[in-house]
């Protein structure tokens, strides 16, 4: 990358949204833009999470692109490796590659509002500017470890689920898990069988549906190569049926009673000892927390070298890591499966905007964005995967193209717009959105449920999940509504930024 190079638009991240933005540009006949990763791959979060067993809980046709249908997937759910292949794949069939710019990690974000620019400097100490920047960093780009008293003097080995230690074996070890998210149910069955002991602390406990999961035949595949509307129609029925769920979780939770009664049944089949069973009951509603999908996991708590503790890491003496009930375990090696900063993303830290303050700062009470895409002063700014676009039972690849149709036409209402120019989103149109949108949330499950989950941020707002289907986010961002926006140009006499057109904000949204 050339030092002061300025391009159109800067994508940063190469995960699903990043590639995906990329693929868009591209369509759209942008060709002058770069896509900044700060590893030497792309990937996103399916080239960090290579953890034992790491696949996805989303059925694979479900699980791609629509305008990159895959007729070969393997599994009805992929594993890590299978979808890290495929967004090589994408890369490589829309030459995306002369646009990625690989271990170039951006450390600061500047908004330029003379020049109506953004100022992008990275860890290589390159600089350059881009008229709009598209961040796709994702919410599960960064690890959360907890602050725990002692770990620092642990002296065996400890890493988090995102960043596994490959060169360590843990074959013969005695082994903590810390955590039964989405990664660690898939880890513990992973490693149960080769591990001396295996300590699962369990501060709640989730449900678990059996994952219905199976090789694709040989046939299947040949007939979504050979007649590609197969795949298509199977894609649209996994869609359709997830469609038709949503209601039970944003508008009748009570109407989970069955599938809780599901969940107990697969409890009941592999978990015969009683108090082992009340210990992995929850007593929240179904779906509160995000519903997990194995065949595997409670099979193997149920074997003789696991125990679990229904109780958080409290603290570490040495090897002997502590329960916040005071049980007591001498161990060899840690495994945080502990989440991601979701509602605190360190990306917000490193966007100053136009009043000259952090995204951080300007999201110090909680995310905000105007249909999960842009923030009130920070001009030509947008990001993928925002707040409140998260889903709790679909596919996020909806989401992201639904974002990227949104995306398309801002940069549509750029060039038509001519000059310099930019857009800033509305307070007002920010304000009235996210609060029809917390609106919604009040009578969701996630809401409702009786859970403290992490789509909540540190005020116990849900600033992570979009409270309706899919198809409803579509629609909300078919197109830039420009009574939502700013429009900033640079003033011929002045030389500096003034606001062009003074619109009230719709306060009513889709």
């Amino acid at each position: 990358m050339a030092e002061h190079e300025h391009v159109r638009v800067a994508v940063i991240g190469s995960g699903f949204g990043g590639l995906g933005a990329a693929v868009r540009l591209r369509r759209e006949g942008i060709t002058d833009f770069v896509v900044l990763e700060r590893a030497d791959s792309v990937g996103g979060t399916w080239r960090d999470n290579s953890y034992p067993g790491c696949a996805c809980d989303v059925p694979s046709h479900l699980y791609s692109f629509s305008f990159a249908p895959n007729p070969d997937w393997p599994r009805t759910f992929s594993g890590q490796e299978h979808i890290r292949a495929y967004l090589e794949h994408v890369t490589d069939t829309f030459g995306l590659r002369p646009h990625i710019r690989l271990n170039h990690e951006v450390k600061m974000m500047h908004w330029d509002g003379d020049e109506l620019r953004w100022e992008i400097e990275t860890a290589r100490g390159d600089t350059l500017t881009a008229d709009v920047v598209v961040s796709a960093t994702g919410p599960l780009s960064d690890p959360k470890i907890p602050e725990i008293p002692g770990l620092a003097g642990f002296p065996g080995k400890v890493f988090h689920s995102a960043r596994w230690d490959h060169d360590f074996d843990l074959r013969g070890k005695r082994v903590a898990m810390i955590g039964t998210g989405a990664s660690a149910i898939q880890i513990v069955p992973s490693i149960q069988p080769d591990v001396a002991k295996l300590t699962l602390f369990q501060r709640t406990p989730p449900w678990v549906m059996p994952r219905m999961d199976r090789a694709i035949t040989g046939p299947e595949r040949w007939l979504h190569r050979q007649l590609p509307f197969t795949g298509k129609a199977r894609r649209g029925l996994l869609f359709g049926v997830r469609e038709l769920q949503v209601t039970a979780f944003t508008k009748h939770p009570n109407q989970l009673g069955l599938v809780e009664s599901l969940a107990k049944a697969n409890m009941a089949k592999a978990i015969k000892d009683p108090a082992l069973r009340a210990k992995l009951t929850p007593s929240y509603r179904i779906g509160c927390k995000r519903i997990l999908l194995s065949s595997s996991y409670y099979p193997a708590l149920a074997k003789p070298n696991v125990d679990v503790v229904a109780s958080g890491l409290k603290e570490v003496r040495g090897s002997t890591v502590v329960a916040a009930d005071g049980t007591e375990t001498e161990v060899d090696a840690i495994v945080f499966g502990t989440g991601f900063h979701v509602t605190d993303m360190p990306i917000a830290q490193r966007v100053v905007g136009a009043d000259g303050i952090t995204l951080a700062e300007a999201w110090k009470d909680g995310m905000e964005s105007l249909r999960g895409a842009t923030a009130a002063g920070f001009p030509n700014w947008m990001t993928i995967i925002g707040p409140n676009t998260g889903l709790g039972n679909s596919s996020m690849i909806l989401m992201i193209e639904s974002q990227l149709n949104y995306m398309a036409d801002y940069l549509r209402q750029l060039r038509v717009l001519g000059g310099k120019v930019a857009l800033g989103a509305r307070a007002s149109a920010v304000h009235a959105w996210n609060r029809r949108v917390q609106d919604r949330m009040k009578r969701t499950v996630w809401n409702t449920g009786g859970c403290d989950s992490w789509y909540l941020d540190a005020n116990g707002r849900n600033t992570t999940i979009w409270p309706g289907t899919p198809s409803e986010f579509r629609r909300a961002t078919r197109e830039v509504n420009l009574a939502e926006y700013e429009v900033i140009r640079v003033g011929a006499d002045s030389g500096k930024a003034e606001v062009e057109v003074e619109a009230g904000a719709a306060e009513v949204v889709a």
